[in-house]
């Protein structure tokens, strides 16, 4: 069977799947411990043995940064070792532990071209011994993304895929539909002022632009602490339900 003919099965096996919820309710699941979040989850939280993706909700480094942020705190709420793929040795450990990923819970693997970075993606899912496997990637085929997603089911672990561009023309990628369970972007606000001199915490738009057996949403939320917590943005906290920039939809 062709390449082609392979992808289009895939995706006739990812779209029946959708049909039925129940395979993802009855999955664990890794809560944000935000309400307004997981009520909108399937199971009430991201699925542990999946494949998600994080990307920045434009085309800088400082939208970049707030999606390896999150992905960071996702991460650091799972359980054991943290496997991080890359092409590219630019993270900055600091700013990650204080997303709540300590550096020695994180494994790094440096891959040589990103054919390499995601067979060490896959190969690090079916281990079954990690707590979550992260790698950054800039282009995600359906066929790719499948293979991820059978090898996070077969070993149990959360997958993040941060979709990572060199050059803006390949942004557009990110459109594509893929095999993730969720899809999410990340933009950043400003800060809510302070009393005193200083600079809050940081605040994001969080987007969730996919969700099989869910719907879309926007959520304004204040970024990971240091134990990889989001929380609801506080700016927000004193305006009535109607107001709240909360945008929902159906979701592919």
């Amino acid at each position: 069977m062709s390449a082609s003919a392979n992808a289009v099965v895939a995706d006739l096996r990812d779209r029946i799947r959708q049909f039925d919820g129940r395979a993802l309710r009855d999955r664990a699941v890794l809560p944000f411990g935000v309400p307004e979040i997981d009520s909108r989850l399937p199971g009430g939280g991201l699925a542990l043995a999946s494949l998600h993706e994080v990307c920045g909700g434009g085309n800088d480094a400082v939208e970049g940064a707030a999606a390896m942020l999150f992905a960071a705190g996702i991460a650091a709420r799972t359980r054991g070792q943290v496997l991080w793929c890359l092409t590219r040795p630019d993270l900055f450990a600091p700013a990650m532990a204080q997303a709540g990923l300590a550096p020695g819970r994180v494994l790094y693997v440096e891959a040589g071209d990103e054919k390499s970075l995601l067979l060490c993606f896959e190969e690090g899912l079916r281990h079954g011994g990690l707590g979550a496997v992260v790698a950054e990637v800039a282009r995600l085929s359906m066929t790719a993304s499948r293979r991820l997603q059978l090898a996070a089911e077969a070993g149990g672990t959360l997958g993040i895929a941060v979709r990572r561009f060199r050059h803006r023309r390949e942004a557009g990628a990110f459109l594509l539909p893929t095999a993730a369970v969720t899809r999410w972007q990340v933009s950043v606000r400003p800060s809510v002022p302070l009393p005193v001199p200083g600079v809050g915490r940081a605040q994001w738009l969080l987007e969730l632009t996919r969700c099989r057996s869910g719907e879309t949403a926007q959520f304004e939320v204040e970024a990971s602490d240091a134990e990889g917590r989001i929380a609801f943005s506080s700016r927000l906290a004193d305006r009535s339900p109607a107001t709240v920039p909360w945008r929902f939809g159906a979701s592919a």
